[in-house]
């Protein structure tokens, strides 16, 4: 429940009552707003509203209804969250004893106007969760000014009973949120004269167009704005209508992706053109479900947490469908493992965005010529869809994998997937080792914990950092060193000479173990140890596809599939975690599953131990271990009430 207070009663003919109810407050008008306050019962959200307000509607819903801030105002208007009430009390005392806050404006100013602000570097071509379930929102590219919720905007009036509020509340420690309007209108006028201009002003600009512009997000892939959001946001706005919610329409797309796995797993063309189709629906829905959060402001943890793992499960579920039809249709094992190599290839290539930027989030001096050639070449607008197509974002991925299946076979998918993600693993990865040999910043210990946590290592790696890797000095490039010379260790033998399966593997795997727990003793503050846990994910997979394929063991590599998809979930769910602000999971986690070395210990101790349908049952057996501890432990945390909404306007690879 929500509560309005509004300062007096409305003028003449005013809608702002009206409004309000519109956005589900309780309206109560009340000259002693004090009084009115402590009516209201501490477990809801509180708005206070001048009566004079004019303006739009939906600057009044982004003002007050989002639910991912503590406070929010804009000017004649302000909310507070039950978390922050004490401090709207305290707040409210000290303005009407008349005692001004540090830094209170001492002039109107009319909200929404657009503030400078300076974008951070983003890498290009990323994309990701969508921003929508725990971000912020802004208008298409080429739809003009649309209202782009930010952090920073111009303060409430001066002269308004909100505006002074949130002063106060800023200067008691409490962040107000205040959104960029753009060209919406929030007004308190003072005197007929300038409320008839402000009302023509709300009247001159379409409020629904705006909200309907804003749903769609700023920065998004080719295909995704050009091809699905044109018509995406009407569906959006249908669902909202209707009462459906944002995780409503992610829960339908991960069935219907998995209606299309289904489709494809039949090894019939009726079936790949009906799984091509219903990908792309699925696609659809995808972005729906976004913009149906930034078109009825309906964030929610529960829903970051969905939308980011959704996208995965549903493209790696469609990769099982193909090589299980392959399998039907006559082929053999060799299918899954092709799926299984698009698999480590883009769980790879999104750690290494993820890892670079958890590295440079908040470093110092965060410059070099390479970032600023990229941003010269924004100015060029061809260049930048160029650049954002050929790292194959989500949309286009998904658009090729659609249209391939429908008309190909799966083979075919996965080698044109595979060269198209190698390609783009490549151009980006290349990009990023640049810009950190030409960046001269001082990365933070919360950069270097982060990589300390992606890089998952278990005990035993533990015990050789504590041990072997305190004797070992550590300079610049010192991390990446070790961990590629542990990957090296770890794959040169089983892979090329072929000792998969042996003890001499095992042996090659302890190896591993130690170096990587040298690396990982290296203080992590140097240019390019942000490759460290992309060379651990490359390594640990890698392994498990090749002596999988090796073994020549019947479902072997199904079972392997099974077993890389469960650890990968664990690695996303810890990069979420940390992009949330709650840092990695418990320590405790990592030591049950055994870190990544603990678990190439393991594979290679089964190839060794046991041939043929043993060896897949082991990695059947580890597989469901590692699924129900990690899925059991990710589900705890994101529907519990203190874990937080993953902010994305970034771009996060997907």
């Amino acid at each position: 429940m929500s509560t309005a207070i509004l300062t007096g009663p409305p003028p003449a003919g005013s809608s702002l009552e009206e409004d309000l109810r519109s956005l589900g407050f309780d309206v109560r008008v009340a000259a002693d707003v004090a009084g009115a306050l402590a009516a209201v019962p501490a477990t809801e959200r509180v708005a206070v509203v001048d009566h004079r307000f004019v303006g739009h509607v939906h600057a009044l819903r982004l003002a007050l209804t989002d639910p991912r801030f503590p406070a929010g105002a804009t000017e004649g208007a302000l909310t507070v969250q039950p978390d922050a009430r004490a401090s709207l009390t305290r707040a409210l005392s000290a303005v009407t004893a008349g005692r001004p806050a540090a830094g209170e404006p001492a002039s109107p100013a009319r909200a929404g106007e657009p503030t400078d602000s300076e974008e951070p570097e983003r890498p290009s071509g990323q994309d990701g969760p969508d921003s929508a379930r725990s971000g912020a929102a802004g208008a298409a590219p080429g739809e003009g000014a649309g209202p782009a919720l930010r952090e920073t905007g111009p303060a409430p009036a001066a002269g308004s009973l909100p505006g002074a509020l949130a002063a106060r509340l800023e200067a008691d420690g409490v962040p107000v949120h205040r959104p960029d309007l753009g060209i919406l209108v929030a007004a308190v006028p003072d005197g007929g004269e300038l409320r008839a201009k402000a009302l023509a002003e709300t009247e001159a600009v379409d409020d629904e167009a705006v909200r309907l512009r804003s749903a769609v997000k700023s920065r998004d892939g080719f295909f995704t704005t050009f091809f699905i959001s044109p018509y995406s946001r009407y569906l959006a706005r249908w669902c909202a209508h209707r009462g459906l919610t944002p995780n409503q329409v992610t829960t339908a797309s991960l069935l219907t992706a998995l209606i299309a796995a289904g489709c494809a797993a039949t090894g019939t063309r009726g079936g790949f053109v009906a799984a091509g189709a219903l990908l792309l629906f699925s696609f659809v829905l995808d972005c729906t479900d976004g913009q149906l959060a930034r078109y009825s402001l309906q964030y929610s943890t529960l829903g970051a947490w969905l939308d980011a793992t959704f996208d995965r499960a549903k493209e790696y579920a469609f990769y099982a469908g193909l090589a299980l039809g392959a399998s039907r249709g006559g082929g053999h094992d060799d299918v899954w493992a092709l799926a299984l190599g698009a698999m480590v290839l883009m769980t790879c290539r999104h750690v290494v965005d993820f890892s670079f930027n958890e590295a440079n989030h908040d470093a110092t001096a965060n410059t070099s010529p390479t970032a600023a050639l990229s941003g010269r070449l924004d100015s060029v607008g061809w260049t930048v869809w160029v650049r954002r197509m050929i790292v194959l974002p989500i949309g286009e991925r998904w658009a090729l994998i659609a249209v391939l299946t429908a008309l190909t076979t799966p083979r075919t998918v996965f080698y044109v997937l595979l060269i198209g993600c190698a390609f783009a693993a490549c151009y980006t990865t290349a990009g990023r080792v640049l810009r950190s040999l030409t960046r001269k910043a001082k990365r933070t210990d919360r950069a270097a914990q982060a990589l300390a946590d992606l890089a998952d290592s278990g005990p035993v790696a533990e015990i050789a950092a504590g041990s072997l890797g305190r004797t070992v000095p550590g300079r610049a490039y010192s991390a990446p060193f070790w961990a590629v010379l542990a990957a090296a260790s770890l794959l040169l033998g089983p892979l090329v000479t072929g000792s998969g399966g042996t003890w001499r593997a095992v042996l090659q795997a302890a190896v591993y173990a130690i170096l990587a727990g040298v690396a990982v003793a290296q203080p992590l503050k140097g240019p390019l140890d942000w490759l460290v846990p992309p060379v651990f994910r490359g390594a640990e997979y890698g392994i498990i596809l090749g002596l999988a394929a090796q073994s020549g063991a019947p479902g072997a590599l199904p079972a392997a599939f099974g077993l890389v998809a469960a650890v990968a979930y664990h690695h996303y769910d810890t990069v979420y975690r940390i992009r949330g602000g709650t840092g990695a999971p418990p320590h405790r986690l990592v030591r049950a599953i055994g870190g990544h070395e603990g678990r190439v210990l393991a594979v290679t101790t089964a190839a060794a131990l046991w041939h043929g349908r043993g060896f897949t049952i082991a990695l059947t057996v580890l597989a469901a271990a590692i699924a129900l501890v990690v899925l059991s432990e990710s589900i705890r945390f994101w529907v519990s009430s203190g874990a937080p909404a993953v902010h994305d306007e970034t771009g996060e690879p997907a």
